[in-house]
């Protein structure tokens, strides 16, 4: 097989993922869409807002929003060491080019509006691909800013 060609997947895997997408739409308010093939949940940013991270930064900003009683849905990329923290909408904060420069110096990524984010399929979790860190709650979500907050008050205070 070429690396051109898509990997074969199941139909199995395919229908766990539809199953999963679902679920992710009526309880969690995450409304992204299979691909198929891989069998992949994505989500466009802009209405849910997502936050990566390198893993130790990740770990100090998870223990100050469990501090302050704002836990967010937290997905691990196991394999590169990042964490994404999904929040609430992207506002007005995508045009502050100086917050923006902060964090890419911060090796922190901001997904802009019409970004893709991939949310864990049972595939993934079975391999241990993308995982849940912390699985969401409802619909509930930290705003971004709050995110974008912590993210900067741990950095600080790591200096």
């Amino acid at each position: 097989m070429s690396t051109l060609d898509p990997r074969p997947v199941s139909f199995a895997a395919t229908q766990e993922a539809v199953a999963r997408c679902r679920r992710y739409r009526m309880e969690n308010g995450l409304y992204g869409v299979v691909e198929s093939p891989p069998a992949r949940i994505v989500l466009e940013a802009g209405p849910v807002g997502a936050v990566t991270m390198p893993v130790p930064l990740g770990k100090r900003v998870r223990a100050l929003l469990l501090d302050h009683a704002r836990p967010s849905p937290i997905i691990g990329h196991l394999r590169s060491g990042r964490w994404t923290f999904l929040t609430g909408p992207v506002g007005a904060v995508v045009a502050d080019e100086p917050l923006l420069a902060d964090l890419l110096h911060q090796g922190v990524d901001l997904a802009l509006p019409g970004a893709r984010v991939v949310l864990p399929s049972p595939a993934d979790e079975s391999t241990g691909y993308r995982v849940w860190i912390e699985p969401p709650h409802g619909c509930d979500r930290p705003d971004l800013t709050a995110i974008l907050a912590a993210t900067r008050a741990c950095r600080a205070a790591h200096r």
